[in-house]
């Protein structure tokens, strides 16, 4: 008696596998450059950070207790235009949210990438007969412009929600880093402190080299390059949902 097998079941169809964002690299290729903004305003503008405002509030309340070597009007400038890119960029976000995620990185990558490129002009114009370094206002031009691009960073990046990359401030990241024995986000959190530290060296090098226009050039490409290779993977095509 013959017997009938049953009908062979169909192959399963291939999972789709899908590659991991590539958010992460970006972010940490972003804080190198923060690394670099901080060495050309730190080492050529006269201790001012545009990248990192902690340190100007502290500077600012030195300036105010009539410390020696520290002006108010660097501070102010920095953390005005800081906050102006910020709101700028707050506003934004929250009227076109649906928007997919690279529409929102690359405008971003543009504004700070145009910002860097005319501050990396200023920086050549040339001083003063007789005078030493650059003209007040360019080096005042210089902080509002990078501490603008900043500032629009920040609130780009504060929307992304990736933990321990916040591409400016470490001090969390350290915390975690020491708190959590490690923990899980170990790597992330040792990569963000070493890309810092390799931007701001790589920038003290070119400042004390090349002045201040080389650094901001190769900011703002980074910046944009960067940008550029991330919005090509499928999930840029997506509005974020962190």
């Amino acid at each position: 008696m013959d017997e009938t097998l049953p009908p062979a079941a169909p192959p399963a169809s291939p999972v789709a596998v899908q590659p991991p964002s590539p958010l992460p690299r970006l972010l940490l290729l972003l804080s190198a450059t923060t690394g670099l903004v901080d060495a050309v305003s730190v080492l050529g503008l006269g201790k001012v950070f545009t990248a990192n405002m902690t340190g100007n509030v502290v500077f600012l309340a030195f300036a105010l207790a009539r410390a020696p070597g520290f002006m108010p009007v660097p501070y102010l400038v920095a953390l005005a235009l800081f906050m102006a890119g910020a709101s700028v960029a707050g506003r934004l976000w929250r009227h076109a949210a649906s928007h997919p995620l690279r529409y929102w990185l690359m405008r971003a990558a543009v504004l700070e990438a145009v910002l860097f490129l005319v501050a990396a002009g200023v920086a050549l114009v040339p001083a003063a007969p007789g005078a030493v370094g650059h003209p007040a206002w360019a080096a005042l031009s210089m902080v509002a412009l990078t501490a603008g691009a900043m500032g629009f960073r920040n609130a780009t990046v504060r929307q992304l929600k990736v933990p321990d990359l916040t591409t400016t401030v470490l001090t969390l990241t350290i915390t975690g880093l020491a708190a959590d024995s490690g923990g899980p986000n170990l790597r992330t959190r040792l990569m963000a402190i070493a890309m810092i530290f390799a931007g701001a060296a790589v920038g003290a090098l070119l400042v004390l080299h090349t002045g201040l226009a080389v650094p901001l050039a190769l900011t703002a490409c980074l910046v944009l390059g960067g940008t550029l290779a991330c919005v090509q993977h499928p999930l840029m095509a997506l509005p974020h949902r962190p």
